[in-house]
């Protein structure tokens, strides 16, 4: 979602180093990219980030001092912290706790506080006044994380399904994470098809894990609306 964002929007390595600094993790400069990728011969763009394993577990409030720290748009500080909040109370659920003693484990990384930062500041900057999602593609299987073996979609994947529209797909594992359904239900995204759109920009992204039967790419556009 951030590579495709960034590019639609129209971000450079320059600003994206920027924007590494304004939420404090500037010690990222240089370890953070877009680059062309592709997939199957088509080509597109990806984010390639190169970081140590982090196994820190951060709390709902921890998070909290971190983003408040950092020199972002009051609307995407509210844009991030949503998408947080939203992720703890999901968590909370599936572990029976009060969203503010969840201690997350993958969420709480760097590489998560980087993807959640970095997307509310882009989409704080798009600032559209529409935003659509197609189907998100699901399937069956089996998901390896900080909790073991779960079946797919995750549990909390499943909670934050409640209210989206799905389609199901014939392949394995996990197509849509916590991360990514957080973001979209704070970005406030519709699901359903394409509007009516003249398309002004596009942008093809392509992650680096490749499911069976699943093209792990996504094609976002901006454009302009009839008025």
């Amino acid at each position: 979602m951030v590579t495709g964002l960034a590019q639609v929007s129209g971000l450079g390595q320059k600003d994206l180093d920027g924007l590494l600094a304004d939420l404090g993790l500037g010690a990222l400069r240089g370890r953070v990219f877009l680059e062309p990728r592709a997939l199957g011969g088509i080509t597109g763009f990806g984010l390639r980030v190169e970081l140590e394993p982090e196994r820190e577990h951060r709390t709902l409030n921890d998070i909290k001092d971190f983003l408040n720290k950092a020199n972002l748009t009051d609307r995407a500080r509210a844009l991030a912290l949503s998408t947080f909040a939203i992720l703890a109370q999901a968590e909370g659920r599936v572990h029976g706790l009060p969203p503010d003693q969840v201690h997350f484990h993958e969420v709480g990384a760097i590489d998560s506080l980087l993807d959640i930062g970095l997307a509310a500041a882009i989409f704080d900057r798009l600032n559209p006044d529409l935003f659509v999602c197609g189907p998100l593609p699901i399937c069956d299987g089996t998901i390896e994380c900080a909790h073991g073996l779960l079946p797919s979609p995750a549990p909390a994947v499943s909670i934050l399904l409640e209210g989206v529209m799905v389609r199901g797909i014939n392949s394995v594992g996990e197509t849509v994470t916590p991360t990514g359904l957080a973001l979209l239900k704070s970005f406030g995204a519709k699901f359903g098809p394409w509007p009516l759109l003249t398309v002004e920009r596009q942008a093809l992204v392509f992650g680096t894990r490749v499911l069976p039967n699943v093209a792990n790419g996504a094609l976002f556009a901006l454009g302009q609306t009839p008025r």
